[in-house]
């Protein structure tokens, strides 16, 4: 009964691609909406057990809470990347660009995109994650 009621929200929602997966945007409201189609659908002289509906409540709670925790926990991450980025500015790192080609310069300007600190070195750019190397202030490149 569930598949079946899943698939009925899913209708109202239109389409999904082939590769998207059905729970993850599953929220509160639409957890409420299927939990009412699946009790107009249920057998009514086999009807569901009250703590089986608290037990599903429960369980959307807990997905609900993990996937804001874990949004905090990458607003977090990339925070702390932006700041470490930042503290570079102008000192000397050697490292390898997005081509895996070895770059070593000072550090010009650090942007951020797609949720990733980038530093820019020259007209080179290396991933915070590529840095081999910190030099100290008023090394030579």
């Amino acid at each position: 009964m569930q598949t079946a009621s899943l698939n009925a929200i899913q209708g109202q929602q239109g389409a999904q691609a082939p590769n998207h997966d059905a729970f993850q945007d599953l929220n509160l409201d639409t957890f409420i909406k299927l939990l009412v189609t699946e009790l107009q659908n249920q057998d009514p002289m086999s009807p569901m057990d009250n703590a089986e509906i608290l037990q599903q409540v429960s369980q959307i709670r807990a997905i609900e809470s993990s996937t804001r925790l874990t949004s905090t926990l990458e607003a977090v991450l990339l925070g702390q990347n932006v700041s470490t980025a930042s503290s570079l500015l102008g000192r000397t790192i050697s490292g390898l660009d997005d081509r895996s080609s070895p770059v070593t310069g000072k550090v010009d300007k650090v942007s951020v995109a797609e949720g990733k600190a980038t530093l820019h070195v020259g007209d080179k750019t290396v991933s915070l994650k590529n840095v081999g190397e910190i030099f100290p202030e008023g090394a030579k490149s």
